[in-house]
Formats: C-alpha cells, structure tokens, sequence
C-alpha cells in the first residue's frame, strides 16, 4: 500500500508516518515542493507518487489567525483540498479528507451526528467546511473525517502547553464551559489507515464513503482536560499545577469556539468497524512521552 499524504510536520502527518502499517508506505507532499495553491504542482505530484490512495493532511489552522487572513484559509483549506482531491480522482484512487468539529456552532445539547446542519462560527471552521464540499465534488471515492481537540508528542498543542505552564507556575485557568473529546493524533492515524485500508479492499461499497465523526471516546471540558493532564505527568514525575476553571467570557479570543464540540462516532463504528480509544486511555502515553522528552533535552540529550 502506497500512500500519497500532503502535509510535513503536522502532528496527523507526523502521526501517519510513526504508525505507518508494515507493508504501507507513506509520502509526504509539502512546500516548497508541492504548494496546495497551486493545483497544477499538486495533480503533478500525487501523479508522481503513483499512490493507492490519498490523505490530504495539509491545512491552514490557525484559528484565530484565519479571522484576520480569511482569503488564505479559504484558498488552502478550501481550494487546495478541492485540488488534492480532483488529482486523487484523475488517477482513479480515493481520498481522505481530515476536517474539524469547528463545521459546527456548538448550539445543540447532544453530540453532532453527520447528517445535522453545519453552522461554522468563524473563518476557520467555514474554510473548512468549504473543503469538505470541494472534495465531495471533486471526488466520488471520498471518506472525509471530523475530529476535535487533536493532541500528540508532536509540535504545538494543549497537552505540551499545559505542561510548559506547569513548569513555571502552581495555578493554570483553563475553560470549563467548552465540552469536547481531546483525540490523540497517533490514534487518528491508526483511524485513517483502517478506513484507506477499508476503501482499497471494497471499492464497491458505497457506505463506506461520505462524512464520518472519528474523535476519542468519552468527553470532557478543557479544564478538565488539564487537570487530567496535570495528574498523568505528577505521576511520572513531571510538572504540575492546580486549575482554576473560567467561563469562555473570562478568555475571550479572536475566533469563537463552540460550546458543544462533541461528535457521535457511530457511523464510524458501524461503517468502518473503528472506534478511537477512550480520550483518557491515550492521554496517558502521550504525556509521559513529553515529560521524557522534556527531561532527556533538559540533560542534554538530543531527541
């Protein structure tokens, strides 16, 4: 299995190449090699690849940054996902499109299923949203996958912000009034192998395409989030801080966010047979593998 993967040192992308499968091989396609700007550079380049499928992984996320930059957003997220997926369908091979909970205003008291209306509050999210539509257009063979809270060893993210918080005070003030499934990127990779995986062996059923909620099992608020963080490295010797929970008025941001970020998996689950793991479950690793990182930089060895 060849996979044509845009995107570098995203933490999806970098997740895909930690969990590659034995017998798969991942190509990663960035700038300044391959720009999602430019569509002819981008059919070029997956063309060149010669993939069994592709995962667009690339994206502008910048959330509050997209308010201020909108054209940009909608050209990569929007445009640059409707060329990653036209390439994918000229050389007859299908596409995974990574998107966001952020499609939605967060206004309901349930978990988001697939079929209920978007409504993005800010440029981010109808960036986004644009790109699920360009793909579904540009391809018919298409599996686009919506996650939320997305965490891993890898780059910037809440999990190491926590913990480089931690590291320099005793109090932290985290939002309790947005709910939510922290995902591990590392299990979003293990997600999208089995559904390209799903996609390759039965071309034929159509269920398995369309839009899919793939988020880690269970929910809680960012507050919460923390405190779960601040726990699983006190328990391996890393920083820690008490949290002090604040309404979203309290931390007010460019972009709104959505109260209500919670996603039903269950088309995922019934569709594709994967089901992420329990957000807490996988927090765990994740943050002693930071705190170790942290510990063998501060000693000096390279990690």
């Amino acid at each position: 299995m060849r996979i044509a993967v845009t995107g570098r040192n995203g933490q999806v992308v970098r997740a895909l190449l930690e969990r590659a499968p034995m017998g798969a091989t991942v190509v990663t396609l960035a700038r300044p090699e391959v720009d999602l700007l430019d569509p002819a550079a981008v059919s070029t380049a997956i063309a060149a690849v010669r993939p069994d499928a592709v995962i667009n992984a690339a994206a502008f996320t910048a959330v509050d940054l997209a308010e201020t930059e909108r054209e940009q957003a909608m050209r990569i997220n929007a445009a640059g996902a409707g060329a990653v997926a036209a390439a994918a369908t000229a050389i007859g091979v299908p596409v995974v499109q990574l998107s966001t909970d952020y499609v939605f205003d967060g206004g309901l008291d349930r978990p988001y299923r697939e079929d209920d209306a978007p409504a993005p509050l800010g440029v981010y999210g109808a960036s986004k949203l644009a790109g699920e539509r360009a793909v579904a257009a540009a391809s018919p063979e298409h599996a686009i996958l919506r996650t939320s809270w997305v965490y891993s060893p890898f780059g910037t993210n809440f999990v190491r912000t926590m913990l480089a918080l931690a590291a320099s005070r005793d109090e932290v003030a985290v939002v309790r009034d947005q709910h939510g499934a922290p995902t591990s990127a590392l299990d979003i990779a293990d997600g999208v192998f089995s559904v390209v995986r799903n996609l390759l062996t039965r071309p034929e059923d159509v269920a398995l395409r369309g839009v899919f909620h793939m988020t880690g099992g269970g929910e809680t608020n960012w507050a919460g989030f923390a405190a779960a963080i601040f726990a699983a490295s006190a328990a391996v010797g890393g920083p820690s801080a008490r949290v002090r929970p604040i309404p979203t008025s309290d931390y007010p941001t460019p972009a709104r966010r959505p109260a209500n970020s919670r996603l039903d998996n269950t088309r995922l689950a019934a569709r594709h047979g994967v089901r992420l793991p329990d957000w807490t479950v996988s927090l765990t690793p994740c943050v002693a593998r930071l705190v170790a990182e942290t510990a063998r930089s501060s000693n000096g060895v390279s990690t």
